[in-house]
């Protein structure tokens, strides 16, 4: 005996919601979509045209086609024909892909985003599934959807440039001894600008015309070959002229590309190369990506922001920055591993925000091991004299202070650094184990006291129970997004090409990361 099947028989459609298990993920994303403020809505009101679908529905059908690890528009348009819950949510609506990806890369979506996270955020603060006492920051790349082998590289943009500012001057000196052109009112000694080409292009250019004219009017054909002949020079002149400028054109787009970058993707150009540890060898390859900063609490994305340079050390000001500006207040702790160590950090965090810095720096683990903290040639071991100012090295001889020294890295940051010099080294029997310098200069010591009070600070607050407890919860909050992020979701390459559409893609990724864990704990 079989259960009733009959394929010809009439059966009435039914509302698919009874369809849905009743912790179905797809709930989830309707109530998180649903309590996104209406005001922010309104930038997606057309008042002409064809009516639009709904961006709530839109966004509902991206965010569940997200969470199961469907990027592409072609795929997400086939699952609202036979996914159950896509169905759905788009209540019947089947946007075509075109209209889905166009939907997915446009500015408006990223303030949707920013409200999901922040809608997301108090709902979890309302079940208690987070304390508010501490965010974890780290970061991770993903590369880009762009050519690896599209690099342009801005030390080989500027050698070329100067070669060429070089030839450029050097055929403008061989006109003007030559007297073809005459002297050009230049506006800089050091290289011709595209303006000045251009004028030496118009008078050779004139030359030309005039060798032509000559020709045309002569009947005699010597005289005419001797005229092509003599023309054939002002032509070379003349194209090359033209390749100077179109090839400094070229390295001025190329500049305005880079920024503060030292490359990047001509297939995308705000991609930047990084080393990507991809394979199970863990050997860095390069690959156009970009930099993610993640701020997590309870294993659950709460803010994000993306970045061209690959090191994590100047990223963390302005994530912080736009945390506060867009997402939460920042709460006591902040928390980070040991690439986010640097003074500027710890200054801005302890000063300027004045919140707790469980940050640990660079020499932190080294330094807690025997073998450093008995090593007498160490500096940070040698005994030090407050009153004199002198430092003590194992052959007793006294470093004094000779002077102060200010250090402006980069993005202007200045460093002060006090100078200490050894009285006499000649002769030390412990020379080549304390100092490589040339015989006959004596050891110097640097010191950054203000450094020397942080990493002071670091280990007060790590050697506390609370706060150690708080540090120690790093690796166990922040990395699992990751790896929910790339194994589970699967999500390892962006589809979509420019900055502000990948921000966009990579707060729809997030955001499913979070409703996988969300309804999976409820």
């Amino acid at each position: 005996m079989f259960k009733n099947y009959i394929m010809n028989q009439l059966v009435l459609p039914l509302d698919l919601e009874v369809k849905l298990q009743n912790n179905d993920i797809a709930f989830h994303v309707h109530h998180l979509v649903e309590s996104i403020p209406q005001e922010a809505l309104e930038p997606f009101l057309r008042n002409e045209g064809c009516p639009a679908y709904h961006p709530r529905m839109m966004l509902k059908i991206l965010l569940c086609a997200y969470t199961q690890s469907v990027f592409s528009g072609r795929k997400i348009e086939a699952l609202l024909k036979d996914s159950i819950r896509m169905m759905w949510l788009a209540q019947g609506h089947e946007p075509s892909y075109r209209t889905i990806n166009r939907f997915r890369v446009q500015s408006e979506v990223k303030e949707l985003i920013r409200q999901c996270f922040v809608q997301f955020r108090c709902q979890l603060v309302e079940e208690k599934l987070i304390n508010q006492d501490a965010i974890f920051i780290d970061g991770t790349k993903i590369e880009a959807n762009a050519n690896k082998f599209t690099f342009v590289w801005k030390k080989s943009i500027e050698k070329y440039h100067k070669a060429l500012i070089e030839k450029s001057n050097e055929l403008y000196n061989e006109l003007l001894e030559k007297e073809i052109i005459p002297e050009i009112e230049r506006e800089s000694e050091e290289q011709l600008s595209i303006e000045e080409l251009g004028q030496m292009v118009q008078k050779v250019d004139d030359i030309v015309t005039d060798y032509d004219k000559k020709i045309e009017a002569s009947s005699d054909v010597v005289e005419r070959k001797a005229l092509r002949s003599e023309r054939k020079y002002p032509k070379q002149l003349r194209k090359q002229l033209v390749d100077y400028i179109l090839r400094t054109q070229k390295y001025q787009r190329d500049f305005e590309i880079f920024g503060p970058r030292n490359s990047y993707s001509k297939t995308d150009h705000d991609a930047t190369f990084m080393r990507m540890k991809d394979d199970y060898m863990k050997n860095g390859q390069l690959k156009a990506g970009y930099n993610v900063q993640l701020a997590t609490e309870g294993q659950y994305a709460l803010a994000y922001s993306l970045f061209p340079n690959p090191t994590d050390t100047r990223t963390l000001i302005p994530f912080l920055d736009e945390i506060e500006q867009h997402y939460f207040k920042l709460p006591k702790h902040i928390v980070a591993d040991a690439g986010y160590g640097s003074e500027q950090n710890y200054e801005d965090i302890l000063s300027n925000r004045k919140r707790e810095a469980l940050i640990t720096y660079n020499m932190y683990l080294k330094e807690q091991k025997k073998r450093y903290k008995q090593n007498d040639f160490n500096p940070d071991n040698w005994q030090y004299n407050e009153g004199d100012d002198i430092y003590i090295c194992p052959n007793q001889q006294r470093l004094a202070f000779k002077y102060c020294s200010v250090r402006t890295d980069k993005t202007g940051f200045k460093r002060e650094f006090k100078i200490y010099e050894c009285e006499d080294c000649s002769g030390c029997p412990f020379r080549s184990l304390c100092t490589k310098a040339k015989e006959g200069n004596n050891r110097t010591l640097m010191v950054n006291k203000k450094w020397e009070q942080q990493k002071e600070y670091v280990r007060a607050k790590l050697s506390e129970e609370k706060t150690n407890a708080i540090y120690r919860k790093r690796k166990i909050d922040v990395e699992p997004v990751f790896g929910f992020l790339k194994a589970n979701l699967r999500f390892t390459r962006f589809s979509v090409r420019g900055k502000s559409k990948v921000e966009n893609e990579m707060g729809i990724a997030l955001m499913a990361v979070n409703l996988q864990k969300f309804t999976a704990n409820s």
